[in-house]
């Protein structure tokens, strides 16, 4: 018996060892994202050995959220796929950061000291109940003298002050821990945030035409990812330009970690209905307006979701392009008389350093390199630099490492840096572009609504920057005024940003009571109204202010209006607008008048 269940044994597991043979399983590496408006396409490579055959390969270690039908495999030609399934793998184990372990053993050993506190409380609990109950004097100790007797209770009172204090000590010692672990406890919840270990997997049905290694590469659309622009705007005065900050929020889900890896960021959406709109024919015909309205009520707006993009760059010289000057030879060198020529310095970023010092640089840092004649190079860095000079500027920031390929459809940003983008949701934040931006700066102010000037900065030629639609934070001067709104989506030939207000522009609107009347005329009332705007700068510069006002305009053949007074104003009678274009010298005034007048039925009321 004993023998045939070993048999039966041994059976099964030589079956499961050629059930497992059959099966292959790799791990994916993430080698570089595109990361789109909504979206990314994340592209992978593996690498199996193959026997000839039917082979079953497990491909580990990819986005558990993505498209399948965006699921694209490059093969061998030797290898054919029969088939491609997508599944959940739930078993992935979570790989934990050097933080993650780092916290997790300052809670063991602050939950360990605890546990001493707590052995400590009650072995001093357990003593103050010892002397509580040898406090009364019986037998043989009834016959104490009044000074023993002192002693005694001296000790006594000595004693269970010491180990009351005792426990006060240990009970904060143990209130303090317990604030600490709650802490500890509360960051590594945060910090199991950035490990969501949700992977997917594909098993491929591959047909081999020839045994050996076979590489993989393996792409497809992740929808847990997606890109958001913002900007930075930055005034350092009104003379001169702008600065324009373009920036990313980058923040995905998919389930796996992008450690470093080639990212990019696209302006297009993938996965959109690929037909243009066309027109079919439009039949009138009668509605009931209570279910149409109805209907409009019952109707739920669909959401906007966030989109995504990505980035590029240009290479950099390489240091094989370096040429030493001067040169050497066998024959030179045994001469006595021979004296080296001066070998070139190396400037990197305004330090001098040597050629060793500078082979150690990784030429992917290198933003510009130009090579000095002996000449020039000694009169700028002195005898030191008499065989010439490599001057060498670095890359500062990661905008250096981004270069903008704007394609037919899109525009395409380029990291040419390895990119960490955790799977936690949060928003990583990166400087594609900074410009500076050729701006015309003017104040603006319509003091019937906010008698606040605003000062205004106009972009001409904004379309040339492939800005999209995102939120701008605003510092001027350098400091931070609050937030506006680029909408690139507009057609006007120039964009208009607020930059802040300007407290030193004084505007004051009111109404002029003397020159403002009340008439009767037989059936009719007419109203004059009279309006003065006086503006004051108080700058130490001359400041352009465009003004804005309004008067009523009438639909109704009975209501009659009259522009009486304007000042000069450009008027738009369509939409009943004055503009007032005025030039303030430092500490100058100005005011302007306007008026009108509104006649209308006398037994009528108007929204004046």
């Amino acid at each position: 018996m004993k023998q045939k269940f070993i048999l039966t044994l041994t059976c099964a597991f030589l079956l499961l060892i050629t059930y497992g043979a059959d099966k292959n399983e790799i791990q994916a590496t993430l080698r570089s994202v595109t990361v789109y408006r909504s979206g990314a396409e994340m592209i992978h490579t593996a690498s199996s050995v193959l026997k000839p055959g039917n082979n079953e390969l497990i491909i580990d270690n990819i986005s558990s959220a993505i498209d399948e039908n965006s699921i694209q495999i490059k093969v061998p030609s030797t290898v054919t796929i029969l088939s491609i399934e997508f599944s959940n793998n739930y078993l992935i184990s979570e790989e934990k950061t050097p933080r993650m372990l780092l916290l997790q053993d300052s809670l063991e050993r602050m939950q360990d000291e605890i546990d001493h506190i707590n052995v400590s409380i009650s072995n001093t609990t357990e003593l103050i109940d010892v002397l509580k109950n040898n406090k009364n004097i019986k037998g043989e100790q009834t016959g104490l003298s009044v000074s023993e007797l002192a002693k005694l209770m001296e000790y006594y009172q000595t004693k269970l002050f010491e180990l009351q204090n005792d426990i006060l000590q240990l009970t904060d010692k143990k209130k303090k821990e317990n604030e600490l672990i709650a802490k500890l406890q509360n960051q590594i919840a945060e910090e199991q945030k950035k490990n969501i270990s949700s992977a997917g997997r594909l098993t491929l049905q591959l047909s081999v035409a020839v045994a050996g290694k076979a590489d993989f590469t393996v792409s497809y659309i992740a929808r847990n990812a997606y890109w958001a622009p913002f900007y930075d705007v930055r005034v350092e005065n009104i003379k001169t330009p702008m600065k324009l900050f373009y920036k990313a929020k980058i923040v995905q889900t998919t389930g796996i970690d992008w450690k470093q890896v080639k990212l990019s960021l696209s302006t297009s959406t993938p996965a959109q209905w690929g037909n243009a709109p066309v027109l079919q024919s439009w039949f009138l015909g009668y509605i009931d307006p209570v279910a149409v309205m109805d209907k409009n009520l019952r109707s739920v707006p669909s959401a906007l979701q966030g989109k995504a993009a990505g980035l590029q760059v240009e290479d950099s010289k390489s240091l094989n392009d370096i040429v030493v000057l001067g040169y050497t030879s066998s024959n030179f060198e045994s001469s006595n008389n021979y004296v080296p020529p001066p070998k070139p310095v190396y400037v990197v970023d305004g330090a001098i350093m040597s050629e060793e010092e500078f082979q150690k640089i990784n030429p992917n840092v290198i933003k510009k390199m130009e090579k000095l004649k002996p000449s020039a190079a000694s009169a700028i860095y002195g005898a030191q630099a008499t065989g010439g000079a490599t001057v060498v500027e670095l890359k500062e920031g990661l905008q250096d490492y981004i270069s903008v390929t704007d394609n037919t459809l899109n525009v395409v940003f380029d990291i040419d840096t390895p990119y960490d983008v955790p799977t936690n949701g949060k928003e990583q934040t990166a400087t594609l572009q900074t410009l500076d931006v050729a701006t015309l700066y003017q104040h603006y102010a319509v003091p019937k609504l906010d008698e606040d000037a605003y000062l205004l900065a106009e972009v001409p030629g904004w379309e040339k920057l492939n800005l999209l639609p995102g939120e701008a934070n605003i510092i001027f001067e350098n400091t931070y005024v609050g937030k506006s709104f680029i909408d690139p989506k507009a057609t006007a030939d120039t964009l208009n940003l607020t930059v802040g207000h300007d407290k030193r522009v004084v505007i004051k609107r009111e109404k002029l009571v003397d020159y403002s009347s009340v008439k009767f005329l037989g059936n009719n009332k007419q109203q004059k109204f009279t309006y003065e705007i006086t503006a004051k700068n108080n700058k130490n510069e001359t400041v352009n202010l465009l003004l804005k006002d309004q008067y009523p305009l009438s639909t109704n053949k009975d209501i009659e209006v009259e522009l009486l007074e304007t000042s000069d104003a450009e008027v738009n009678k369509d939409i009943g607008l004055l503009n007032w274009k005025i030039q303030l010298a430092p500490g100058e005034v100005k005011k302007i008048r306007f008026a009108y007048s509104v006649k209308y039925p006398k037994d009528k009321m108007l929204n004046l």
